[in-house]
């Protein structure tokens, strides 16, 4: 009988157990409290079985477990498409081109802004889109252009309002430390990622609070996180997350949800591009100083610029995790504040948020540009000689970048 019990135990135990595990590894950091729940569960049942609960008690508490999960992980009820409008920025590749797409086959009448009506973007969403498609050529950094795409939108839409808003345009115009990194490349960061989507968001406000509508932020995690090389990336989508915060809480009263996405490493716009990174690495070295220069090393800033094309190459092509979530973003009765979106992007923001900062920042650092050239300075004032920078670089070219996290 004793034989018996231990076996109903362990099928008790690893039930729950192992759909702890599951939440754990789960890419969404809003399942934790459920990870903390589901152990607390584990806790009592180990309790009860303590106390020489009888078997037929137990199987009860394993059936009732089993209808709460299935419950849990229902199909979500979703809000009808029908009569919604929403408008989309950066649609010219990537994420932007793909959630047009998406929302559109959905049923949506979808606004979809590009940088060039003419251009490859245009032409594909044009063929794979619906006639309820709008296209508007649209730089968000021009107050006249977004503007014009309201005046273009309300044309449409009459006395209709918006029911989502999606900013999805962005760039990340340098890689590099935060010395190297040109002011122009920390200006152009917060033109587009911040100022842009900020206007965008405040021009087309009112159509959205009409509806009582949506919107959905493309942000990343590198506006929480202090990756390396990526200061002025990061500076702006650190601003735009405050910002979008606080609309938060002002936009409740009007019955306006918003949330932000944050994925993990996508393969989007130039990042697969060898080009890009050429014309990005030669653009900082011929502007930076001297004095900079020779301290740091040319081949320390050429290290850099390889880590990062090689992190791009790796990055995930499936961009559905991210389409997915800016869907449910929009069509969820009770959207969450914050979506993490791509694998292992749970785990980090796990780790970053409950474990200390010695451990969040050794593991960012493990699963980023590992770099292994020390700054031409540092190597002179430790003494250090070309031969140490010779097998550094022999071990870049033998070893591969850990690649997780980032837009």
């Amino acid at each position: 009988m004793e034989n018996y019990l231990d076996w109903i135990y362990m099928g008790v135990m690893s039930v729950f157990v192992g759909g702890a595990v599951r939440k754990f590894l789960a890419s969404h950091i809003s399942a934790a409290p459920t990870v903390v729940a589901w152990l607390g569960v584990t806790l009592v049942v180990e309790k009860l079985w303590s106390h020489s609960v009888p078997a037929v008690l137990a199987l009860g508490a394993i059936c009732v477990a089993c209808c709460l999960y299935s419950a849990k992980t229902a199909p979500a009820p979703v809000l009808p498409v029908e009569g919604k409008a929403v408008l989309i920025t950066g649609c010219d590749t990537g994420f932007g081109r793909a959630a047009a797409q998406r929302l559109d086959a959905q049923g949506f009448e979808v606004f979809a802004t590009v940088l060039d009506l003419s251009g490859e973007g245009a032409r594909d969403l044009r063929r794979a889109c619906s006639s309820r498609l709008t296209l508007l050529q649209v730089d968000i950094t021009q107050p006249m252009q977004v503007q014009q795409a309201l005046l273009d939108t309300k044309a449409k839409l009459g006395l209709r309002g918006l029911w989502g808003l999606v900013n999805n345009a962005g760039v990340c115009v340098n890689f590099g430390d935060a010395e190297l990194s040109l002011m122009s490349n920390y200006r152009g960061c917060m033109e587009v990622n911040f100022f842009g989507t900020l206007n965008v968001t405040k021009t087309f406000l009112p159509l959205v609070r009409q509806s009582k509508g949506r919107i959905v932020t493309i942000s990343s995690p590198a506006g929480e996180q202090p990756f390396p090389c990526l200061a002025a990336y990061g500076a702006s989508k650190a601003a735009l997350n405050l910002f979008m915060s606080t609309l938060r809480h002002e936009l409740d009263p009007w019955g306006v949800k918003v949330s932000t996405i944050l994925p993990s490493s996508y393969k989007t716009g130039q990042s697969s591009n060898q080009e890009y990174w050429e014309c990005q690495y030669k653009n900082m070295i011929h502007n930076l100083s001297p004095s900079l220069l020779e301290e740091y090393g040319e081949e320390y800033t050429k290290e850099t610029q390889e880590l990062f094309q090689r992190y791009a190459q790796t990055a995930n092509e499936d961009l559905s995790p991210v389409i997915n979530t800016i869907s449910e973003a929009l069509l969820s009765p009770h959207p969450l504040v914050r979506y993490y979106a791509g694998p292992g992007v749970g785990l980090m923001y796990f780790i970053y948020s409950y474990l200390p900062l010695s451990v969040s920042d050794k593991f960012l650092q493990r699963i980023f540009v590992q770099k292994k050239v020390i700054p031409r300075a540092l190597r002179k004032e430790n003494g250090l000689n070309s031969s140490f920078l010779h097998n550094n670089n022999n071990n870049n070219n033998n070893n591969n970048v850990d690649t997780t996290e980032k837009k």
